[in-house]
């Protein structure tokens, strides 16, 4: 079925757009596309439309629980899962540094799974999971319980973002990316924001029989168990499978995958030999270091944003309450930032602005009196989140798009992400018992991956333009990124006809 994508595109017959074709007419009516840049903008936006409103819900939805399923400990803590459990001192740290370690660990293997068995499938089941061990963690009964459980609920969740990713790149054109992997992210920030407002009413549940937290874990674990089933059942397994599309626009979409997103559309073959060649590149190796720096503030805020907020001196409830709109505004930005960046097809430029707010953020926070200047201080908590979530998507966006080999699309993803978040044992072991409440020494280490982000993407940004100049001085031609077709670029930057997408 799925080798259906890969059908001779030569017998289709598109009728012209409104907008002005890149190529001549003739070869539009005759529906050759394989030597073209026809773009036919109607038909597009249709199709898309429809991918928007029939794959997108589901994959925020499934991204959300997943969000929620690993961030909810910091929320429990709040309401006391240490004191029940009897976890003490850096006994927490730990709880929380060992989530990371299945979290980069299993996150390679399990790409090579989803990319051999489709990742319409993997999906589902990898929500299930998580769902299913955040049920069980119910049962936790004292320090080793609850560490064994965010153990396996680490190599559960390890996959998960890299999959989604890749499983969008395999519908959507490079310039319609970024924002449509902003919707599904933003429902981390939104999670984050549900997750305090969850928290505020579940905590003021009174039971005999179950703790706040408790309580709290069965609701999201319930709910990552349901939006499983409805994945399972629900996400297309391919173009060629998306019983929604008409054959005319199966067809287009398929073409312009391959002159955009991709070498290949649809093929379930793995290479390892030829994936790891990806890292050859110094560049992929620079997107590396730039993810752990992001990763950093990212996961200070997914893991310890309700502490920095207690700050402000708010009661248990309140404090909870208080890291809601901040969170949605981070998750306002981070749409905001990717949907103009696709606008603009740049990505370093926002990346750097993404970065450059939660620095200040962080900066602002530890350096005020924050009792003496509690606005300022909440604003600054309001610039932490603006950027932590948007700088995440960007970069993962912008190595996807310069890497069209579907293989090495796959594992670029499956380490990047990964490594994003093996920050947070960075993050995990920087908020110190000894230096709370405030934390400063953490705030200050948080801030310094910031800039250091900011100035190896400045390095690389001036790289690609001199690389780009260099191609096409050696060919005699003026190109962008937009006029080589993906599915001539499997060698990625090896390929003199290659052009960075900056």
């Amino acid at each position: 079925m799925q080798n259906q994508d890969l059908k001779d595109l030569s017998n289709i017959s598109i009728k012209e757009a409104g907008n002005s074709p890149r190529t001549s007419n003739e070869s539009v009516e005759r529906g050759d596309f394989e030597d073209t840049h026809y773009i036919d903008e109607n038909l597009e936006r249709r199709i898309i439309r429809k991918f928007d409103f029939r794959i997108l819900p589901l994959i925020a939805c499934v991204y959300l629980f997943n969000a929620l399923d690993k961030g909810n400990i910091s929320n429990a803590k709040t309401n006391g899962i240490d004191i029940d459990l009897g976890i003490t001192g850096y006994k927490w740290n730990l709880m929380l540094s060992v989530f990371y370690i299945p979290f980069v660990l299993c996150a390679l293997p399990f790409a090579m799974i989803i990319k051999k068995y489709n990742a319409a499938n993997c999906i589902p089941l990898l929500a299930f999971g998580f769902g299913a061990i955040s049920l069980l963690a119910v049962s936790a009964f004292n320090f080793g319980s609850l560490l064994t459980a965010r153990l396996f609920l680490g190599a559960m969740e390890a996959p998960v973002l890299p999959a989604l990713v890749y499983y969008l790149t395999t519908f959507y054109p490079r310039a319609k990316l970024a924002s449509r992997i902003s919707i599904f992210y933003s429902a981390s920030a939104i999670a984050n924001s549900f997750s305090g407002l969850l928290s505020f009413g579940v905590f003021q549940i009174n039971s005999s029989r179950l703790r706040g937290w408790q309580i709290l874990f069965l609701i999201e674990g319930f709910g990552s168990i349901l939006i499983s089933v409805l994945a399972f059942f629900l996400l297309p397994r391919s173009i060629s499978n998306s019983k929604f599309l008409t054959d005319e626009e199966k067809r287009y979409i398929t073409y312009r995958i391959k002159t955009d997103s991709s070498d290949v559309v649809t093929t379930n073959k793995i290479s390892f030999k030829d994936s790891i060649k990806v890292f050859k590149n110094p560049v992929v190796i620079a997107w590396m270091l730039v993810e752990i720096c992001i990763g950093v503030p990212l996961n200070s805020i997914n893991n310890w944003f309700p502490q920095i907020v207690g700050v402000l001196g708010k009661s248990t409830v309140q404090t909870n309450l208080y890291t809601v709109a901040p969170n949605i505004w981070g998750a306002i930005v981070l749409v905001a930032l990717c949907f103009a960046s696709d606008y603009f097809k740049v990505r370093s430029i926002f990346v750097c602005f993404a970065v450059l707010c939660t620095l200040l953020g962080f900066l602002v926070f530890g350096v005020i009196e924050t009792q003496k200047h509690l606005g300022v201080a909440y604003f600054s908590c309001f610039l932490m989140t603006m950027g932590a979530s948007a700088s995440s998507v960007l970069t993962s966006t912008w190595y996807t798009n310069n890497t069209p080999n579907a293989n090495r699309r796959a594992v670029i993803s499956a380490i990047g992400v990964p490594l994003a978040n093996a920050a947070g044992l960075i993050s995990t072991n920087i908020f110190l018992p000894k230096d709370a409440p405030k934390y400063v020494p953490a705030l200050g280490i948080t801030a310094g991956f910031g800039g250091l982000a900011i100035v190896i993407i400045t390095c690389m940004t001036a790289f690609m333009l001199f690389d780009n100049r260099r191609r096409n001085k050696i060919q005699g031609v003026v190109k962008t990124f937009q006029d080589v077709p993906t599915s001539e670029l499997s060698e990625g930057p090896d390929n003199i006809n290659f052009r960075w997408m900056y």
